[in-house]
């Protein structure tokens, strides 16, 4: 019964002053709505990552050559290239059980026309098998085969940015694009991938045997993409993949002359940093609650010394230090949950916005958060004028004018 009055008397007195309890509860409002808003787009920015990540696969594995040179020195002067027999002894089944296939890529930089288009990009040599290791469906036509491979045909399969650069009207397939002057015809287009970092849209793929032949010579290669049996093996394709090219390079650990990325590993690291950044936003944004909640000790110290006499005569017929602690407390506690629900609705509407390709993602422990420590922040902030006017003394809080 004293709680309902008190909960009376205190929704009294912030309809009473209607202006000021909502300029109060903006404070809240704000921070509520700037924790949610932040933490959805620290979300929605580990949702993107992860996705483009994962959209290679948890099983990939990139082998690179590393790198000779170090801050202007030549730290590593025996660094061999990795070569496509490296490629084809990664394919071994015997000596690597848990490696499902290996396909070696030469990048090189080119500028593909199509009539009176042009479009800068990046033309890919590899194998069949590139498309299937790196989780590369087409959307339209088809790859190219071992036949093609084996006999350089000068075919292509395009991302989706160069087919709408070039072709931003008309279907792709079957047409011709000269890429360094050499011409390719398109057989398929590559499903769209988007993705956090590079742009794995803006490429050209062709048989590795056709562009040596025609654009980059033969020789070493950029990279050498590995697939693991399953999500569950990457670890096991590592270290045999690593063994295999120990062998064949004549390296050891600290003398290899080339890196092993694990997609897998770089997940849970995208992951680990993301969190941090995310949990940093959340925390900018309580610093706002902070701000409402010394917000609300102010009014509320205006709004007891308004009140003293009123005070005074609660107390002068009856009214017990108890009851005016809780009307008190509760007026400030219902302050801060009407502006938790305020900020909750202004963040919901913000963040069906994209900003920078990011689409905020809320979080709902964000949500119960927000409304937990608003109403925390209501008792902890409103606790010094509750406990400030309890105190009063019915005679002096009488005579107060």
């Amino acid at each position: 019964m004293i709680f309902i009055e008190a909960l009376r008397s205190g929704w009294q007195a912030i309809l009473a002053n209607r202006l000021r309890s909502i300029l109060t509860t903006l404070g809240i409002m704000i921070g509520v709505a700037a924790v949610i808003i932040l933490v959805a787009f620290g979300q929605g920015a580990s949702n993107s990552v992860t996705s483009s990540i994962q959209s290679l696969g948890s099983n990939l594995l990139y082998v690179t050559p590393e790198n000779p040179n170090r801050d202007g020195e030549i730290v590593n002067p025996s660094v061999q290239e990795l070569t496509v027999d490296d490629a084809i002894a990664l394919n071994d089944p015997v000596r690597a059980p848990d490696i499902a296939g290996a396909a070696p890529e030469r990048r090189t930089a080119v500028t593909c026309t199509s009539e009176d288009r042009s479009h800068s990009t990046q033309i890919v040599g590899t194998w069949p098998s590139f498309f299937s290791i790196n989780n590369s469906p087409v959307s339209a036509g088809a790859y190219f085969n071992n036949a093609d491979e084996l006999s350089a045909r000068r075919i292509t399969v395009i991302g989706s940015t160069v087919a709408e650069s070039l072709f931003p009207e008309s279907d792709p397939l079957g047409r011709q694009i000269a890429c360094n002057g050499v011409p390719f015809t398109v057989v398929g287009v590559q499903a769209e991938k988007g993705g956090a970092f590079a742009n794995p849209d803006d490429v050209v793929i062709a048989p590795l045997s056709a562009v040596e032949n025609s654009i980059t010579g033969y020789g070493e290669v950029s990279a050498i993409s590995v697939q693991a049996s399953s999500s569950e093996t990457t670890d096991e394709a590592e270290e045999q993949a690593i063994a295999i090219l120990d062998e064949r390079h004549g390296t050891t650990e600290g003398t290899r002359d080339f890196e092993v990325f694990n997609q897998a590993s770089l997940l849970d690291t995208a992951n680990t940093a993301l969190g941090i950044f995310t949990a940093l936003l959340g925390a900018v944004g309580a610093i706002s609650l902070l701000v409402g909640g010394i917000g609300i000790t102010n009014i509320m110290l205006v709004s007891v010394t308004e009140r003293t006499r009123e005070i005074g005569i609660r107390k002068a017929i009856g009214a017990s230090r108890r009851f005016i602690l809780l009307q008190f407390l509760l007026e400030a506690t219902v302050l801060s949950l009407f502006g938790a629900t305020a900020g909750l609705g202004l963040a919901l509407l913000v963040a069906q916005v994209e900003i920078a390709g990011i689409s905020p993602s809320v979080v709902p422990v964000s949500v119960v958060g927000a409304y937990v420590i608003s109403v925390a922040i209501g008792l902890f902030f409103g606790s010094y004028p509750a406990k400030r006017a309890a105190s009063l003394r019915p005679i002096e809080a009488l005579r107060h004018e």
